[in-house]
């Protein structure tokens, strides 16, 4: 049987999981006043129905000091019992197996959020800002340890089946642990022994007040690179430390911390199974506890590897059920090809929470939408039309799919020879493949749903009338601004000599349309993958590129999705060189003119070519045209407005439903 180690069963203390694979904690940001609602509600019931064995609900921050997000849960409040008792009852029911998580952030709260001075145990500083904590006393090391206490028999009430206590990313307990952070002289510091007290006491005092039919979970993380945090040696002491005395029933092990930020949620950037290292130093050290890996295990396929070599006991796939909440059931039917596969771009789950707002996903826009749109399933439409879809890139393709799933007659015309239009091309940057894999899935999904495509099937207003179908979407996409004009110089149209020649978009590099001499400058208007990934293809090409940016920081955008700073380390090992907060007053043969906007200073840029990363243009004509001749046309993706792949997306999904 194909994943077979993923599809047996497990049993963790009182309770027999249905699989191996759980959908580990995250914080979603969807609480509405500190209470989860219907939102939240929808968003964790779809994925109990797609089959996830175990489900971690989004921590609950214990204390005032532990308050991190506006979004967080209320601490230390039984108002939460009833909202989540509803949370609880809905999955369960489906079959899953719920825990919360319980976490403290110590050093690294938000005090704008909490309103309360961060507590720390020595008093160290915040990755998170530049404010500092104060070293916990005796006394309210004790109220912190009753905090935890009481959290969890919140939760016990609520319905959920145990609680998962947060030891990572250098938290609280971690940062108790670490001697980096832990500098204290009495029985809470010094020898390990007093390090792990605290946890070791949280643990303790959970399952006297809980009870035997209670699970009690552990979560750790990894990260050996820093230097300063417990090398996987000091890991597995520390874990073992726990287990012997019995403390937990499993442990989680993820990657990264506060200091190494971009690790926490791993993109594409970064290898695959990030956390099944550290899960197999246990597994091999003989502890009793059930093991779970997390971090970058995106497919059952590598779950299936984990589980099967002895990796680990369980493998936590959060993104991958973001972006397919029915993985787990498609998975066990043999069903694989039809995953919709997540691309850890991190541009809408992470990049939607560091904006604080509720998360959502690139590639399923009903992720934080289930409870409006009936979860990420379908229902036929009343009545079948015929849809004309006219644009194969991603609004086009996720209209076509939705309509087609609903019962209407969808046929969808490409001008080009490929689906995927723009979106294609940034699969073809460097690591950037799950792109393409997305786009092969579509193409499966047309095909099966019986939707009849037209390649190289350029259409005009007059064809399309001709066709006569009841719907059109007009999803045909933007073309690259060409006149090289700057948000940061408005008075100016049109860059000096862009009509000079050897200009060329970002499109045409990464279509192979572009003749590029050794020497490039990339203008990146926008400080994402448009022309970060190009300028990373370009210089892994041989090319000495430069790029220049009116941000103050080159990936400025990527900041978002914690996928700039590996950016930024990847372009620098190449070469390309940077140039901030400036702008480009000319270009010639010889090269750019370039001025600083902080000095007013110019100075050439020797290049043979010029890049342009600039914002797109959508054509309205054929919108007009069509309208003028009293056709119903929707306008989708960026034939509605240029912006990014999730916003096509978006709204293919959503004029997909209203038919």
């Amino acid at each position: 049987m194909t994943n077979s180690h993923i599809f047996s069963p497990l049993t963790l203390r009182h309770k027999t999981l249905r699989n191996r694979i759980v959908f580990g904690a995250h914080t979603t940001n969807m609480a509405e006043d500190g209470l989860p609602g219907d939102r939240h509600l929808g968003y964790y019931l779809e994925r109990a129905i797609g089959g996830a064995a175990m489900i971690v609900v989004e921590p609950m921050p214990v204390h005032a000091a532990a308050v991190l997000t506006r979004g967080n849960f209320r601490h230390s409040s039984d108002a939460v019992i009833p909202h989540f008792a509803r949370l609880t009852e809905a999955c369960k029911a489906e079959g899953a197996v719920m825990i919360q998580q319980l976490y403290h952030v110590g050093a690294h709260g938000d005090w704008d959020n909490s309103w309360h001075a961060n507590w720390s145990p020595s008093g160290g500083p915040s990755y998170h800002d530049n404010d500092g904590s104060r070293a916990m006393s005796e006394a309210e090391i004790e109220e912190t340890i009753e905090a935890f206490v009481k959290a969890a028999l919140r939760c016990q009430a609520a319905g959920f089946d145990g609680v998962e206590v947060w030891a990572a990313y250098h938290c609280l307990l971690d940062q108790f642990w670490t001697p980096f952070s832990n500098t204290r002289t009495d029985a809470w510091g010094g020898s390990l022994e007093n390090r792990t007290r605290f946890s070791r006491e949280i643990l303790r005092r959970i399952r006297a007040a809980c009870g035997e039919a209670f699970i009690v979970g552990l979560a750790v993380s990894d990260d050996p690179a820093t230097g300063v945090f417990p090398s996987r040696d000091e890991m597995v002491e520390i874990v073992s430390l726990h287990d012997a005395e019995g403390l937990m029933d499993y442990v989680t092990i993820g990657a990264g911390s506060y200091v190494d930020f971009q690790k926490i949620i791993p993109s594409f950037q970064y290898p695959e199974n990030l956390g099944a290292d550290l899960a197999e130093r246990l597994k091999q050290a003989g502890v009793r506890a059930r093991v779970t890996a997390e971090a970058n295990i995106r497919t059952p396929e590598n779950a299936n590897t984990v589980v099967g070599a002895g990796q680990a006991d369980m493998v936590s796939i959060v993104r991958g059920q973001i972006a397919d909440p029915h993985l787990v059931t498609k998975a066990a039917e043999g069903r694989s090809e039809d995953i919709r596969g997540c691309l850890s771009c991190n541009q809408q789950c992470w990049g939607r929470r560091g904006r604080d707002y509720y998360i959502s996903c690139l590639i399923n826009p009903s992720v934080g939408h289930e409870a409006d749109w009936g979860g990420d399933r379908f229902t036929r439409a009343e009545t079948a039309k015929s849809v004309l879809v006219v644009g194969g890139g991603p609004a086009g393709l996720e209209a076509a799919r939705v309509a087609a799933e609903r019962g209407h007659k969808v046929t969808l015309c490409e001008a080009g020879p490929e689906l995927g239009g723009q979106f294609r091309l940034a699969g073809l940057q460097p690591r950037r493949a799950q792109i393409t894999d997305l786009i092969a899935w579509y193409e499966r999904q047309l095909a099966a749903l019986g939707v009849t495509v037209r390649f190289n099937h350029y259409l005009d207003a007059d064809e399309i009338a001709d066709i006569g179908a009841e719907c059109v979407v007009l999803a045909t996409g933007a073309l690259p601004q060409e006149s090289g004009f700057q948000k940061a110089l408005p008075q100016v149209a049109e860059l000096p000599g862009v009509q000079s020649g050897s200009v060329w978009s970002s499109e045409d590099v990464m279509g192979r349309a572009a003749r590029l001499g050794p020497r490039v400058v990339l203008l990146d208007e926008g400080g994402h993958w448009k022309g970060i990934g190009t300028a990373w293809h370009l210089a892994e090409a041989g090319h000495e590129v430069t790029i220049v940016t009116p941000d103050a920081m080159i990936a400025r955008d990527l900041g978002r999705s914690a996928t700039d700073f590996p950016a930024r380390q990847t372009l620098a090992r190449l070469g390309v060189g940077f140039v901030t907060e400036s702008a480009l007053v000319g270009w010639s043969s010889s090269g750019a003119r370039c001025r600083s906007l902080l000095t007013g200073e110019e100075r050439e840029i020797a290049a043979e070519s010029l890049v342009l990363a600039t914002g797109n243009r959508a054509d309205g004509a054929l919108l007009e045209e069509l309208r003028t001749r009293g056709l119903h046309v929707v306008p989708i993706g960026d034939a509605a407005a240029p912006r990014l792949a999730a916003a096509a997306i978006y709204d293919g999904r959503q004029v997909g439903l209203s038919l």
